[in-house]
């Protein structure tokens, strides 16, 4: 498992925001898979596993009616694996990415900080919903960046998401990590 915390920001109410990412993938909570399922069923596709990539943690401290008070939330990260067809031509789709990576890192960075990297290097942006089965290259919401060795493992992992049977279908815990 990685995890990567963000820099404070200042936030609009003089409070302050960190965000950690805590790493996968792991198996989708039962919840999760639920919820992969109507997905995947209301697009007229069956679900072959889930898998959850990462956990988007927002922690807050600021003041509420005068007096110190912290808030926070969760926000999972999961790729559905649905019987989607694949695209006769999924490089074409990573060069679109490739031609924007810059500017999209750019965007990243105004609302979470700097691109996460590693000695200098960029971790690569993960796309959830991957070229082979048609994920828009340069959707907010389809880019997440991840530490090199994880998102090694994640694509090591997809066929086996897509594959009838696997463990991707098998109900996981309710948190798999702990803070």
């Amino acid at each position: 498992m990685a995890k990567w915390v963000g820099p404070v920001f200042g936030t609009p109410d003089g409070g302050q925001l960190r965000t950690t990412i805590y790493y996968g993938p792991w198996q989708c909570s039962a919840a999760f898979l639920s919820r992969c399922e109507s997905k995947c069923a209301a697009q007229g596709h069956a679900l072959m596993g889930c898998m959850w990539l990462a956990d988007i943690k927002a922690d807050w401290q600021g003041r509420y009616l005068f007096m110190p008070a912290e808030a926070g939330g969760r926000m999972a990260i999961t790729h559905c694996c649905c019987d989607y067809p694949t695209v006769a031509d999924p490089e074409s789709l990573r060069k679109v990415w490739s031609r924007s990576r810059i500017r999209f890192r750019e965007e990243w960075a105004k609302e979470l900080g700097t691109w996460p990297n590693t000695a200098g290097r960029a971790w690569p942006g993960h796309h959830p919903r991957d070229f082979l089965h048609g994920g828009d290259p340069t959707a907010p919401g389809n880019v997440l960046p991840v530490p090199d060795d994880v998102h090694t493992t994640i694509n090591t992992e997809y066929p086996a998401c897509y594959a009838p049977g696997g463990k991707w279908l098998t109900p996981g815990p309710e948190r798999p990590y702990a803070d």
